[in-house]
């Protein structure tokens, strides 16, 4: 369906051809999924909150729960006060959460709606129970993307809920960034390994990845608590994983609570997960264990084994930047050639860092933030790629320049599994080497003259 996309390139400043991002209130609603008991709401139109759930729902496989304002045509014109005021009630009457996290529309956005005066008033008016807590953030969908749209939510968990406090604990804080439930999972359980401390938030590990077990809970047994998160005002340090999702959080954490933070790429591949271990053992000086020291080792003697079908490959990668950038780097690790790299979300700091990590190794490669998958596609017919790595928009593009395609970051619409499986850490590092190589070996067996057909690779 895309054959017909030209392989000229010309610039161009107000046009977008199929996106590389959808809009902010999706990662917003995803970040408050990660909070234990809570029930997302869309202050806007009842269609935005119907694509939003459904979105995320396609993606996990799960449903995903989230109420309305429900705006009308006079909403539009009046405000959106009324409706969020009769929102709360109804929410706290019927459904019982602990938390209501409120993100805005493109359309409360315009009308000017205050959510913070909204919200006061109505605990003030005794419209929230005691105990119970609303929390909002802005998501205007015409600037940035899903991720900062998760960005903005995470950070009103510490505005709202995080508590200053003069004496420090020993726990710490981790931030784990827009990734999948099996991915906050695997960072606990590295977390744990080493005996470490910590609340991570958020958390939907348990919640958009619930085991069935035949009876329904409309709020799973996963997400980080209120009180947890009340308690990051005394954690004695914080990570941040990824500039994109996770540093506004920690620089809001810093700012309300004194809490300084790390800020690391997010861990895939085997360079950022060191790096990870590192900043662990130099905060609590507890030293890895013996199963992560295993499982890094299975990680280089199978990088080791497989090098001859990675080496001098070109891939092109695109994504959300703080994938992107892990991915980059993992790529190059492994001998690989990134020479188209693109994401959605604006910001500087992607081709910065992009550039850092391929300046010896491809210093011409195409690098954009902000762009889009037309001019992606553009770039891979003018100089041709072995592997295209992306979410599944990517999958037009390789059916129409038959290039070997792998499934990775969000949105996946088109397979399932995931969400079940880490990218993050050692082992999901080898789970990226072995998607990677099946794609690379079927391409050689299709390619492979009948002489040359081998059983045995």
């Amino acid at each position: 369906m895309l054959d017909m996309t030209p392989p000229g390139i010309a610039e161009r400043s107000a046009l977008t051809i199929n996106p590389a991002k959808t809009c902010q209130p999706i990662g917003a609603l995803y970040a408050a999924l990660g909070i234990h008991e809570c029930l997302p709401h869309s202050h806007g139109s009842q269609g935005c909150c119907a694509y939003h759930r459904s979105h995320l729902t396609r993606h996990y496989k799960e449903p995903v729960m989230a109420a309305t304002s429900s705006f009308t045509e006079g909403t539009a014109v009046f405000g959106g006060g009324a409706n969020l005021r009769q929102a709360i009630k109804n929410i706290f009457q019927i459904y019982k959460p602990r938390v209501v996290a409120v993100h805005t529309t493109c359309l409360s956005e315009t009308i000017g709606d205050d959510l913070s005066t909204l919200i006061a008033k109505a605990k003030d008016d005794g419209l929230i129970p005691e105990g119970s807590f609303v929390i909002h953030t802005n998501t205007p969908s015409y600037v940035g993307s899903h991720v900062t749209g998760f960005s903005n939510m995470t950070r009103s968990m510490v505005n709202y809920f995080a508590e200053p406090a003069k004496q420090k604990k020993g726990q710490i804080n981790v931030i784990p960034g827009f990734v999948e439930p099996s991915d906050m999972r695997h960072i606990k359980m590295l977390l744990n390994e080493m005996g470490v401390k910590a609340v991570v938030f958020p958390d939907t590990s348990d919640v958009l990845d619930a085991p069935q077990t035949g009876s329904h809970r409309f709020y799973p047994k996963g997400g980080v608590t209120v009180e947890a998160l009340k308690s990051t005002g005394s954690s004695k340090k914080t990570i941040a994983m990824g500039s994109f999702a996770s540093e506004a959080a920690a620089q809001a954490l810093m700012v309300k609570a004194d809490v300084p933070y790390d800020l690391i790429d997010l861990p895939i591949g085997i360079a950022a997960t060191d790096r990870f271990m590192q900043s662990l053992m130099d905060i609590t000086g507890k030293e890895p264990s013996e199963r992560i020291l295993d499982d890094r080792g299975r990680l280089v003697d199978m990088m080791t084994d497989n090098q001859q079908y990675f080496y001098g490959k070109k891939v092109a990668v695109f994504g959300d930047p703080d994938h992107v950038i892990s991915m980059t780097e993992f790529l190059v690790s492994m001998d690989m050639i990134p020479i188209h790299i693109l994401t959605g979300t604006p910001g500087k700091r992607f081709e910065q860092r992009i550039r850092e990590i391929l300046k010896d190794v491809a210093p011409d490669a195409r690098v954009k933030a902000a762009g889009d998958l037309f001019e992606l596609h553009q770039w891979i017919k003018a100089e041709p790629v072995d592997l295209l790595m992306g979410n599944t928009y990517g999958k037009h593009i390789a059916r129409a320049e038959d290039v070997p395609f792998v499934r990775f970051g969000f949105p996946i619409l088109d397979r399932v599994g995931h969400s079940y499986f880490p990218v993050v850490g050692y082992r999901g590092a080898m789970h990226l080497m072995e998607k990677i190589l099946g794609v690379l070996l079927d391409r050689k067996d299709r390619d492979a003259a009948e002489e040359n057909f081998e059983l045995i690779m």
